[in-house]
């Protein structure tokens, strides 16, 4: 759907709208001149979907936005603002008959700090529950003994019951807007499972808190609910005995909601194209690179860009030097992904970390996707590989018969895999790998093509390796450890395998804008199996000079031929030592 844009702007940032990055309220955006990228028309879809529905999406995706605009739709007394709001929006030219018709209330569990125990976690979750009630009683002028006798009562689920009650006494009926209902119990479950599976199961508070929805759905006090959510952990104890609720996260229909299609992204870089005179298809292969990549369904038409990455980039877009912005991923999104991180500790860890492997090495992973989570019958591969990609480490790519195939997505992601591999690489092995260390090293490569200092922490890292690790060395583990010693910096855009005619170089780290760097590389590794001395030298250089032929091959490619200062290299080693051929 096309961007939608302010009237009231100055001339000279008509070329420029303001980018809602990190704008989450839906009057704000309209009405002081952002950007909007309209996604009403999903509203009579959700109309016709149903009266109880979920969406997930990962963190950062742009839920809490499309909740506030559901929100200004519904909401009754935005009804005098309705055609400044939506007027020039598709809902606005087709609204439909439950526009402005409902007493709104709007709870939003993010923020909820997990630290200190199940009293701690009950007490701050009591206190989100009464905010919103009161927020909505003050907000509806309902009277004021209400606030207090709903101070009086102690529990969440006691003070949703008391509040339904009000409501059914006067034949009000309202709409639920849930955001973020599972933030806080993410927490929990990376760091606790037994005090997850006791806040959420059977008695737990939380349970017992949707429990009184549900009976509020039956008396009809509780006429529609929307809710948003990362991973569907909690499901079981919203929807248990609710099964008039709908989970729309992995429908067709549902899949470009939220999120950022192409098309659209196109228009909010078009700007950008025509004021720097970039090819716009250029800007759109580096941005499809980092943010797109996301499928909630392979029957879907089109992938989707991660919202709040793409507006990161327009927004942080340099446009008085027409460079990208540096680094490519704000601070506050990495923070985020390097949090939920912790989720890798659920269940076994060592078959997590078997995952982890599997997907850096042959850059996929395959499950029978589950819908829900059943913490009680335990936790399995199945399980793992489907929390990843609810929280868009992973995506749906194709399918088997005996499963869905997941991928990593785009490189924002595939750079947190490598830092996350470098802490496992770590501590499994009970090593110290320095990013200081590793700075230096790729920074002498970039600047002087000396690949030395990266070599010799290559050579110190193998020989630091247990000999559990080291009897899976093979080609493809020696360049998992060379990519993770290179992606702890931000120097080069890392290619693994990237197909160059009918061709694939093992590595290529190519200039990444804004950085302009003296050499760009081409890599391709050999590994030498250990053996006798006569046999081992003669191993070598046979497996050297195979790959000396492979990068000669290479660079007679135009698409290698054309990169600029572009040194090639042979690295061959047998799991302890190194040694470097460079060919140009």
């Amino acid at each position: 759907m096309p961007a939608t844009y302010s009237k009231n702007r100055e001339t000279d940032t008509a070329m420029f709208p303001k980018m809602p990055y990190g704008e989450s309220n839906f009057k704000k955006v309209i009405t002081e001149g952002f950007v909007y990228l309209d996604k009403t028309g999903y509203i009579p879809r959700l109309e016709a979907a149903g009266s109880h529905l979920f969406l997930l999406r990962p963190r950062r995706f742009g839920k809490s936005l499309f909740l506030s605009m559901l929100e200004h739709y519904y909401d009754v007394q935005y009804r005098a603002e309705f055609d400044a709001l939506f007027g020039k929006l598709y809902v606005g030219q087709h609204p439909t008959p439950l526009r402005n018709s409902y007493q709104v209330l709007f709870m939003d569990f993010s923020g909820i700090d997990t630290d200190g125990g199940h009293d701690t976690v009950l007490q701050r979750f009591t206190s989100k529950v009464e905010m919103h009630l009161r927020t909505f009683l003050h907000r509806y002028r309902y009277p004021d003994h209400y606030q207090t006798a709903l101070w009086e009562k102690v529990s969440p689920a006691d003070k949703m019951q008391q509040f339904i009650e009000w409501l059914e006494l006067k034949g009000q009926k309202i709409l639920l807007l849930i955001d973020e209902y599972d933030h806080f119990a993410n927490s929990i479950l990376a760091d606790d499972v037994k005090l997850f599976q006791q806040i959420m199961g059977k008695g737990g508070f939380v349970r017992s808190f949707y429990e009184v929805l549900k009976t509020a759905t039956q008396r009809g006090v509780l006429d529609r609910l929307f809710v948003t959510g990362v991973t569907p952990v909690m499901l079981d104890s919203m929807t248990s005995g609710f099964n008039i609720g709908k989970n729309l996260s992995l429908h067709e229909d549902f899949n470009e909601a939220i999120g950022f299609t192409e098309a659209e992204v196109t228009s909010l870089l078009q700007p950008l194209a025509d004021h720097c005179q970039l090819s716009i298809e250029e800007l759109l292969a580096d941005t499809r690179d980092w943010y797109n990549g996301y499928r909630f369904n392979l029957k879907a038409d089109n992938s989707v860009y991660n919202a709040n990455m793409l507006l990161y980039f327009v927004d942080s877009f340099d446009r008085k030097r027409c460079e990208y912005p540096e680094p490519m991923l704000d601070e506050n999104i990495a923070s985020d992904y390097g949090k939920i991180m912790g989720m890798f500790t659920i269940g076994n860890r060592n078959d997590n970390f078997a995952v982890l492997d599997e997907l850096i090495n042959n850059g996929e992973v395959q499950a029978a996707q589950r819908r829900k989570f059943e913490f009680d019958k335990g936790f399995d591969s199945d399980d793992f590989i489907s929390l990843l990609a609810y929280m868009g480490f992973i995506t749906l790519s194709r399918k088997t018969l005996s499963g869905e195939i997941f991928v990593i997505p785009n490189y924002a992601i595939r750079e947190f895999y490598f830092h996350y591999f470098k802490v496992e690489l770590e501590r499994r092995n009970q090593i110290s790998i320095p990013n200081h260390e590793l700075r230096l090293a790729v920074e002498q490569l970039a600047l002087n093509a000396d690949m030395q200092l990266l070599l010799a922490e290559l050579e110190r890292v193998m020989q630091l390796l247990s000999n559990r690790d080291a009897l899976k060395m093979d080609e493809k583990h020696l360049k998992v450890i060379l990519l993770t010693l290179i992606y702890q910096t931000q120097i080069y855009f890392i290619h693994s395998e990237r197909k160059m005619g009918h061709k694939y170089p093992d590595i290529l780290l190519l200039e990444r804008n804004p950085l302009k760097i003296p050499f760009q590389h081409l890599i391709e590794l050999k590994y030498c199996k250990k053996g006798k001395k006569a046999d081992a030298a003669n191993g070598w250089e046979a497996k050297k000079q195979e790959g000396i032929a492979q990068v000669e091959g290479y660079l007679q490619l135009p698409d290698v031929a054309a990169l600029r200062d572009l040194a090639a290299w042979v690295v061959v080693t047998d799991g302890e030592s190194v040694e470097a051929v460079r060919l140009r």
